[in-house]
């Protein structure tokens, strides 16, 4: 554990499997306020998942009900799922076997996911509403990772004064909160209490029956950066991680043929993979946890603060206090998994080739504010990625042996280098 002071404000980091554990799980009420994003927090405020108390508690139980009656685990997300991992392929046959940058494709697919499930419906790729959505969502991240935006961090009443990268991220989110608020008027237009559509319906159903309890969080504020919360999550991780792992199996190609190999086993050429097949797929689950342990998409956590005071490790720390668990010393601790800097999916793999669990693979972090999409993004990088490399190989346009599979940031999101590559058509691959 160690304390430090970001701009003016003190703050606690957690480092290490021992140390984040032990506050996340052990004392988990006690750290289970969010901490500050200067960035997020100047648009969103301390509404939705953004929120702390009593608020955060009512919108987080309501978003995993309603998943979760929504179908995720159950079969109907994983067929929404499915239809966009078709039309992904689709997408990627367009190619016709040339390089390219994987990053919209990639984003299209995942968010169109994650927008059936809060819009109750999918967009054409070529949409410009979408379009001009999906730009502003990936545009956050290199904004967040600049110079500019990670002084926002530590200085944001200075910072708003002055011009840079971090204004441009202000203006992608507040976008977002536009785009939703004219979703949720559509939906308000078309509303049929008895029918929910989507997450949206559900919230304003629920807005309804709460309207005379003044101790409701079910409210408009709270309805539209939740979604915004949902979406950007939703989209950004699983997408990011899609990329991470393509440019690791185009660095190791003899890993994308064992599990091309696995998937020929357990599902076949034609059949669509299922959720039900991951169980007998055991090499393949291994390689997606090496690339979420490896990626190490959020190597900074998400900030908590204390909501008490909490007394740790023989210190006593104040109420109000911003914690940083530092998830990249989690899933790079040397106790828990030897060699972290090495790509290595046999870390998750007993003697007998079977699946191994680890308590330390954390990178949707862990106690009371883990992510609640967690179900749902396993869902996706299971089916997203088992159907891509059914019907594809996948080719680097350089030798394998030069790829950097180093993160090109390494501050609030761990993004790959850009990179191309070409998809072949697996009946066209010739040894």
């Amino acid at each position: 554990m160690i304390a430090f002071s970001q701009g003016l404000k003190p703050v606690v980091v957690l480092y290490g499997y021992d140390a984040v554990k032990e506050a996340l799980e052990d004392h988990g009420e006690e750290f289970s306020g969010r901490g500050s994003s200067p960035i997020f927090d100047k648009v969103l405020e301390d509404f939705g998942f953004s929120s702390s108390g009593e608020r955060w508690k009512q919108i987080r139980r309501f978003s995993v009900m309603t998943l979760r009656n929504f179908g995720m685990g159950k079969r109907s997300i994983e067929q929404r799922i499915q239809e966009e991992a078709e039309f992904l392929v689709k997408e990627l046959r367009k190619t016709n076997e040339s390089p390219f940058d994987p990053t919209h494709i990639f984003t299209n697919a995942v968010s169109n996911v994650i927008c059936s499930i809060v819009f109750g419906k999918r967009f054409e790729y070529e949409d410009k509403e979408f379009v001009k959505l999906l730009s502003m969502m990936t545009d956050i991240n290199p904004l967040m990772n600049s110079k500019s935006g990670q002084l926002y961090f530590m200085i944001p009443k200075i910072m708003d004064y002055l011009p840079g990268p971090h204004k441009r991220a202000l203006g992608c989110i507040e976008g977002l909160l536009e785009f939703v608020e004219r979703r949720v008027k559509i939906n308000l237009e078309t509303l049929d209490p008895s029918s929910p559509r989507d997450f949206i319906d559900s919230f304003l159903i629920k807005m309804e029956q709460e309207n005379t309890n003044p101790a409701s969080e079910f409210h408009m504020k709270n309805l539209v950066t939740a979604v915004v919360g949902l979406f950007f999550a939703g989209t950004e991780t699983v997408s990011t991680t899609l990329r991470h792992g393509v440019l690791l199996l185009l660095k190791y190609p003899e890993i994308e043929e064992k599990i091309h190999n696995e998937i020929q086993q357990v599902v076949g050429a034609n059949r669509t993979p299922a959720l039900s097949d991951r169980a007998k797929m055991q090499y393949t689950d291994a390689v997606i946890h090496e690339i979420q342990r490896f990626s190490d998409i959020l190597p900074l956590g998400i900030p908590h603060t204390t909501t008490q005071d909490a007394y740790f490790r023989g210190f006593t720390i104040p109420k109000g206090t911003d914690v940083l668990p530092i998830l990249s010393s989690v899933l790079h601790d040397s106790t828990q998994f030897p060699n972290p800097e090495q790509f290595n999916p046999e870390r998750f793999l007993s003697d007998s080739g079977g699946f191994k669990k680890n308590l330390a693979f954390v990178p949707f972090s862990t106690g009371k504010r883990s992510c609640p999409g967690e179900g749902l993004a396993r869902m996706e990088l299971f089916l997203f990625l088992t159907l891509i490399l059914q019907k594809f190989h996948l080719k680097s346009v350089t030798n394998p042996k030069e790829i950097d599979i180093k993160p090109k940031s390494s501050s609030f999101v761990n993004l790959p280098v850009d990179f191309e590559f070409c998809v072949i058509p697996r009946y066209n691959v010739r040894k």
